[in-house]
C-alpha cells in the first residue's frame, strides 16, 4: 500500500464555489435534443414533449447552466427559424454536422425544458454567418418586456415573460477552420467588441464571453486569446476556454493524469488575459469560462467521419464511458474547482447521449453513465468556499507530462447555517492514479477541530474498463467505505486504486 498525505485549513483559501462551475451544454448536435432531451410520443414524455425520465437525471446531475445551441452549430444557425408554429419551421441542412435541423425543437421550447430542469440558460450567439444585428433581435426578443416588434412577436409566440438571458456567448471556436464563416483573431476580435459593445447598449449588466482557443493544441494558441481580448477587453466578461481528453495508444497512465494538462491550459489563459489587463491598466479581471469540457474518443470520431448522409438526428459520438474515463471526469473537476478564483463558469458537453453522462433510447429507457457519478457528487457536496490542499504523494512518470502524483484533491467547506441542518461542513474530493495499488490518504484536520466523518464515497472497479448499459444501468456507481475515527486531528481514508473518493466531515452547529 502505498502513503499519502494533505493537509486541510480554512487558511488556504481559493474562492468562493461558483454553482456555474456545474454547468453542461446542450447542442443540436447527434441524439442530444431530438430522442435525448426531446421526443413526443415517447411514453414518458410530458405535454411539451419533454421526456421526464431525462429531465429527473438532469436534475439529481445537479447541473445549473446550461449553454444553447452550440457548438459548431451555432455558427450556421439562424435563430428566427426556431421561433414561431412549429409546423411553419423551415427545415435546414446543418453544415456543422453533416445533418438536417428540423427545427421542432426551438428557442421557446429549450426555454420551457430550461425552467423545468431548474437551469439557469447560456446562449450562443452565430458570430460565424452573421453578425452585430442579428445579436440585438435576438437578445430583443429574449429578454426585453414588450412594445417593440421582436419582443411583440416573442409575446405572440406564447412568451408573455421575457425570457431573462443574462450570458450569451459571443460565437463558438471562431479560431477554428471546420467553423462555419471561420476568422482571423483580429476579424473575430473586432466582431467580438463591436457586438458586446451594441448588446450592453440594450442592457449594460449583460455577461458576456469572448471565444478563446478551441484548444491549447491550436497553433494560434495564447496569440488568439492576446489578440482578441486586445480588441475586447472592456466589453467581454469571461474568455473562453474548450478542452477534451481522451486515452490514446493505450497510455493509461497519461490519461489518468488529464488534470495537469487543464491545470496548465488554465493557467496559461490567465496570464494572457491579465498581460492584456496590465498593458492596458484597466482594473477589472477577466474570468474564465471552461463552457466545452470532458472525456471524448476524438481519434474514433475522426475515423468514422460525419455521416454520409443528412440525416435527422444521426448517432454521433454516444460514447460509452468506463471507469477510468469516470476518474479523470472527477480529477478535471478537481482541477476546475482549484482554479475557481478565476474559472467561474463551465459546461462539461454535451448533456444527453453525446459524449455525455446521461443515454438515452427513443422510444425506451434512459441511464446513467460512469460520468455522471463524479459529477453529481460534486455538483451536490461542493458548496461554500473552495481551500486548496497539496497532498504530499508518490509520483509516476508519464509520457505526456512526466513524474505526475498518485494522488490529487481539493477541498470545500461551508460553514453554519448555510450547511445542512445547520451544520458545518467539510468535503475533500481526492482520485487515485495507480493502476493497481492502494492508498492510505492522511487528512491533517487539526484546523477543523470537532469534525467527524460522515461518509467516505468511492467509485471504483476491479475492471477499470467496465460500463453502464442499458442492459446493466448500474454496474458502476458509487459505493460507502469505511472510514476510522478522526484521531489527534487527523483522519486516514483508503482510496483504491484508479477511484474517485468523496470524504464528508460535519461538525453539528
Amino acid at each position: 500500500m502505498l502513503h499519502a498525505s494533505l493537509t486541510v485549513d480554512p487558511a488556504f483559501r481559493v474562492a468562493d464555489v461558483s454553482p456555474r462551475t456545474f454547468g453542461s451544454f446542450v447542442e443540436h448536435m447527434g441524439r442530444c435534443v431530438y430522442t435525448g432531451i426531446y421526443e413526443p410520443g415517447h411514453p414518458l414524455a410530458d405535454e411539451d414533449g419533454l421526456r421526464r425520465d431525462v429531465l429527473d437525471l438532469v436534475r439529481e446531475l445537479g447541473v445549473t447552466t446550461v449553454r444553447y445551441p452550440g457548438g459548431n452549430f451555432v455558427s450556421g444557425f439562424r435563430w428566427e427559424d426556431s421561433v414561431g408554429p412549429a409546423g411553419d419551421r423551415p427545415t435546414r441542412l446543418d453544415l456543422a454536422w453533416h445533418s438536417t435541423e428540423t427545427n421542432a425543437f426551438g428557442l421557446h421550447e429549450f426555454a420551457t425544458w430550461a425552467r423545468k430542469a431548474g437551469v439557469e440558460p447560456m446562449m450562443a450567439l452565430n458570430l460565424g454567418t452573421r453578425g452585430v444585428q442579428e445579436a440585438l433581435d435576438l437578445l430583443e426578443y429574449c429578454n426585453h418586456p414588450g412594445g417593440t416588434a421582436w419582443s411583440d412577436q416573442r409575446i405572440k409566440n406564447g412568451a408573455r415573460h421575457p425570457f431573462g438571458i443574462r450570458m450569451w456567448c459571443l460565437g463558438n471556436e471562431m479560431d477554428g477552420p471546420w467553423q462555419t464563416g471561420h476568422k482571423t483573431a483580429a476579424e473575430y476580435g473586432r466582431l467580438a467588441a463591436e457586438t458586446a459593445r451594441a448588446m450592453r447598449m440594450i442592457d449594460p449588466n449583460l455577461e458576456l464571453v469572448a471565444c478563446g482557443s478551441s484548444s491549447s493544441s491550436m497553433p494560434t494558441f495564447g496569440a488568439w486569446e492576446a489578440t482578441v481580448l486586445e480588441e475586447a477587453y472592456d466589453q467581454v466578461d469571461y474568455i473562453s476556454c474548450h478542452a477534451y481528453y481522451e486515452e490514446l495508444d493505450g497510455d493509461l497512465g497519461s490519461f489518468l493524469a488529464s488534470p495537469v494538462d487543464m491545470d496548465g491550459f488554465i493557467e496559461s489563459v490567465v496570464a494572457t488575459a491579465d498581460h492584456i489587463r496590465a498593458k492596458q491598466r484597466r482594473k477589472k479581471r477577466i474570468n474564465l469560462s471552461f463552457d466545452e469540457w470532458n472525456v471524448w474518443y476524438n481519434s474514433r470520431f475522426e475515423a468514422q467521419g460525419k455521416p454520409a448522409e443528412w440525416a435527422v438526428a444521426p448517432r454521433v459520438i454516444e460514447d460509452e464511458y468506463n471507469v477510468a474515463d469516470a476518474v479523470v471526469v472527477g480529477g478535471l473537476l478537481i482541477s476546475l474547482l482549484r482554479n475557481s478564483d478565476r474559472v467561474t463558469a463551465a459546461c462539461l458537453a454535451q448533456l444527453v447521449n453525446v459524449i455525455a453522462p446521461i443515454r438515452s433510447e427513443a422510444g425506451g429507457p434512459s441511464w446513467r453513465q460512469t460520468t455522471f457519478h463524479p459529477f453529481a457528487q460534486a455538483a451536490r457536496h461542493a458548496r461554500g468556499t473552495v481551500l486548496r490542499v497539496e497532498p504530499v504523494a508518490p509520483v509516476y512518470e508519464t509520457k505526456r507530462f512526466g513524474e505526475v502524483p498518485v494522488v490529487d484533491a481539493v477541498a470545500t467547506h461551508i460553514a453554519g447555517a448555510d450547511g445542512a441542518d445547520g451544520a458545518d461542513e467539510l468535503t475533500v474530493f481526492a482520485v487515485n492514479r495507480h493502476q493497481s495499488e492502494n492508498v492510505e490518504l492522511a487528512l491533517d484536520l487539526r484546523a477543523f477541530p470537532g469534525y467527524t466523518p460522515v461518509e467516505h464515497s468511492v467509485l471504483s472497479d476491479p475492471d477499470i474498463r467496465a460500463t453502464n448499459t442499458q442492459d446493466d444501468p448500474d454496474r458502476v456507481r458509487p459505493y460507502t467505505a469505511g472510514t476510522g475515527a478522526v484521531t489527534d486531528g487527523r483522519l486516514t481514508a483508503t482510496l483504491p486504486p484508479v477511484s474517485w473518493n468523496v470524504v464528508r466531515l460535519r461538525r453539528a452547529g
